[in-house]
């Protein structure tokens, strides 16, 4: 039978963890130290930090790594692999069987399109860009669009304080060019979508970080390389067969001049 597991990268479980993390059982608590190990090995597993397919350690070494008896360290790998999170085979070790998957943060759509209007109403925006032309492949797949279509082109620095705070760039489709590009220095998008019938039903938002190119880096006044907070926007509404995205938005920030904060709330 073929090990499932064959392939993956095997990182040791130490370097996994880092020192820290073995110094957090405490043996003067009323916890029981077997569910100390086991709910901080359970919560190192679901939020990722051990990943699919590590072979952890065994018994005898988990013991020793977290100063505690061999029993302590069985019944905790035990509860763990009785919830199926783990997966003990004679002669091939023990492995993460869990499989991390990142989910996306819900929030209400009214209320976080009035902050980004809001913001665009608080901010002056200059226009680098404004033309119909034809997207890259990607974005053209993902806006339905087929060859030779065109769509609603945008690159766009944000302003606030007299500080660069944003360089964004945008590809719309199902609009036409304004008869003035500059309506986009003080007027949102969304507000000039809306008017032209345009509207959103569904946002998905991706944040991450890179670094400045040597165009970006002179749109924001900052050094190349420099790290950049980044955000991809995808805007959807409805048809009558069915959703379609019509607007893709990706912007980069300078973290010296902007934050992007949510407060969540449990209902």
């Amino acid at each position: 039978m073929r090990n499932q597991y064959q392939g993956l990268p095997v990182t040791a479980f130490d370097t996994l963890l880092g020192e820290s993390q073995f110094k957090e059982l405490d043996k003067n608590s009323p916890t029981p130290l077997y569910f100390q190990l086991y709910s901080l090995l359970k919560t190192l597993i679901l939020d990722g930090t051990l990943p699919f397919g590590t072979r952890m350690p065994t018994e005898e070494v988990l013991a020793t790594l977290f100063s505690v008896s061999r029993i302590t360290a069985k019944r905790a790998m035990d509860d763990l692999a009785g919830e199926g999170l783990l997966e003990r085979r004679r002669g091939k070790g023990t492995h993460v069987t869990y499989k991390y998957s990142p989910r996306p943060v819900k929030a209400p759509l009214v209320g976080m399109l009035q902050e980004i209007e809001t913001m665009a109403r608080n901010s002056r925006a200059r226009v680098i860009r404004c033309s119909l032309q034809e997207p890259p492949q990607a974005i053209r797949d993902e806006l339905g669009l087929k060859p030779g279509e065109q769509a609603l082109h945008l690159i766009r620095v944000r302003q606030r304080d007299k500080l660069d705070f944003g360089y964004y760039v945008s590809w719309t489709a199902g609009v036409d060019i304004p008869a003035d590009p500059a309506i986009f220095e003080n007027t949102p998008r969304l507000s000039y979508f809306r008017e032209k019938g345009l509207e959103v039903t569904h946002v998905t938002q991706t944040l991450s970080a890179t670094e400045a190119s040597a165009e970006v880096s002179e749109a924001l006044n900052v050094k190349p390389g420099s790290a950049l907070l980044s955000l991809t926007r995808r805007s959807f509404n409805k048809h009558s067969d069915g959703e379609h995205m019509h607007d893709h938005l990706h912007v980069l920030y300078n973290p010296l001049h902007f934050q992007y904060e949510m407060d969540l709330k449990i209902d």
